[in-house]
C-alpha cells in the first residue's frame, strides 16, 4: 500500500497479511482523490471511512491534511494496525473506532462532508449502506458518499445515487442527499 499524496507521499506501508482486507488499488485511489480534491477543502472536512481495513483511505486523507477522519472497522487487527500507523506518523486527524459498521450507522449522529465505504465485496448488505447513511442524516449539506463495490453490483436504484465510475473489477458509486423541495 502506497501513500500517493500529501506529507507522506511515496511511503509504502506493509500491512500484516493476516488482515481480512482488499485495499483499494493505487489507480482507483488516485482517481478518487483527484475527484474529491477538486470539490472539497480538505483542511475543513470531516470524513467517515467505513470498513477501513488497512486504513489505506484514512491515511491518505490524513496525509493530505484532512481536518478529521473517523475510521470504523470491526476487526481488531485492522483497528490495531490503523492506530499503530497513525501513532507512528503522528496522524492526529485519525480517530479509529472498533464497531460493526451497520450498528455504527444506526446509532451515530454526526454528519460528514465525505463518507467512504469499502465493504467486503461478498457482503450481501452493501445496498443498505446508502439507505442507512441518508436515513440517519450522516451526510452534511453538499456532502458525498462513495461506496466501493464489485463492478457487477449495480447501486443506481439506491436513494441519492448520482453516478458510478468503474476501475476494472471495482467501481465507485457516488451518492448525495436528495434535494428537499
Amino acid at each position: 500500500m502506497r501513500i500517493i499524496g500529501g506529507k507522506l507521499k511515496g511511503i509504502r506501508l506493509q500491512a500484516p497479511q493476516s488482515l481480512p482486507v482488499r485495499p483499494t488499488t493505487d489507480m482507483a485511489k488516485e482517481a478518487l482523490f483527484n475527484i474529491l480534491y477538486n470539490q472539497y477543502d480538505f483542511e475543513s472536512c470531516q470524513v467517515l471511512d467505513l470498513f477501513c481495513g488497512t486504513g489505506n483511505i484514512s491515511i491518505e486523507f490524513a496525509s493530505r491534511g484532512i481536518a478529521q477522519v473517523t475510521a470504523v472497522d470491526k476487526h481488531s487487527g485492522c483497528v490495531y494496525w490503523v492506530k499503530s500507523v497513525a501513532d507512528k506518523y503522528t496522524l492526529d486527524a485519525i480517530e479509529v473506532v472498533k464497531a460493526d459498521v451497520f450498528k455504527f450507522l444506526e446509532g451515530h449522529k454526526k454528519s460528514y462532508q465525505i463518507i467512504f465505504a469499502d465493504p467486503p465485496y461478498n457482503l450481501p448488505t452493501i445496498p443498505l449502506i446508502p439507505e442507512l447513511v441518508l436515513k440517519n442524516n450522516l451526510l452534511a449539506e453538499n456532502g458525498i458518499l462513495i461506496v466501493e463495490h464489485p463492478s457487477l453490483l449495480k447501486l443506481d436504484s439506491q436513494p441519492g445515487y448520482t453516478e458510478t465510475r468503474k476501475y476494472g473489477n471495482s467501481s465507485f458509486s457516488f451518492f448525495q442527499k436528495p434535494k428537499s423541495t
